[in-house]
């Protein structure tokens, strides 16, 4: 499985998955973009020595600042072959005490962002006939959570998206699907665990092992390595038949 020759974007590429995203795919021969608001010097100066690695400041949810990210890489490179829509933010709070602020917050950021890159990015898969779209959602798409509902309906939004879109761009030869990973310990989950101690009255280290212990039927958190490995393959020529699913990577804890 190689990816000599390939240009891809990831976005909220530097750090956590993404970051993990982005090593996957260099490893495999790809060039890669990392497209985060966040700065990605740490990411770059691993690659810069062995792989062609741009890093474009992008808010995705911004039309604007995703088309610039758009034209640096064609720019840069002159093709893009595989978009990962990696970028996402949560918070969990009851709905009743949830800010109307950081719900938009979520949405514009989980799905707005989503839509806007692929927007900008399909002409160009059309004008190629090619091309490969990997949308992150979480098993938090497939099922419901308590104070996980703004979160929830993004990442189920974020599914929908996915098989619509896949369906929309079949006949162009450009596969779309999603991934769906479970509890692995990022700085997002670290969060989760901080909170989840705080409602039962743990430490947030011992929150997150009951978290695992509690959802997962394999009884172990899964890495950031395990769901690159999952996008790359579906990003691969190998997945060439496979477009509009929405793959679980949680080790048992969903089986839909």
């Amino acid at each position: 499985m190689s990816f000599d020759n390939k240009v891809v974007i990831v976005t909220g590429g530097s750090r956590g998955i993404g970051e993990a995203i982005v090593l996957a795919f260099a490893q495999k021969g790809a060039d890669v973009v990392v497209a985060d608001v966040l700065p990605a010097d740490n990411v770059v100066r691993k690659l810069q020595n062995t792989h062609r690695c741009l890093a474009v400041k992008t808010d995705v949810t911004s039309l604007q600042s995703v088309q610039h990210m758009v034209s640096k890489t064609l720019d840069e490179f002159g093709r893009i072959d595989v978009l990962v829509n990696n970028a996402g933010v949560i918070r969990i709070e009851l709905v009743e005490d949830f800010p109307v602020q950081e719900w938009d917050r979520i949405m514009n950021v989980n799905v707005k962002g989503i839509f806007l890159c692929c927007k900008s990015i399909i002409p160009h898969m059309k004008n190629q006939r090619s091309g490969k779209i990997v949308n992150i959602s979480s098993v938090a798409g497939k099922s419901g959570y308590a104070r996980h509902a703004a979160y929830c309906a993004s990442k189920f939004a974020v599914i929908g998206f996915t098989q619509s879109l896949a369906k929309e761009l079949a006949e162009y030869n450009i596969n779309v699907n999603a991934v769906c990973p479970g509890i692995i310990y990022t700085d997002m989950m670290k969060y989760l665990a901080e909170e989840f101690g705080k409602i039962r009255g743990i430490t947030p280290e011992a929150a997150f092992e009951a978290l695992v212990k509690e959802n997962i039927p394999m009884g172990k958190p899964q890495t950031p390595e395990d769901i690159a490995k999952a996008v790359v393959f579906l990003a691969s020529n190998e997945a060439d038949s496979i477009t509009g699913i929405a793959l679980d990577v949680s080790g048992g804890q969903i089986m839909r």
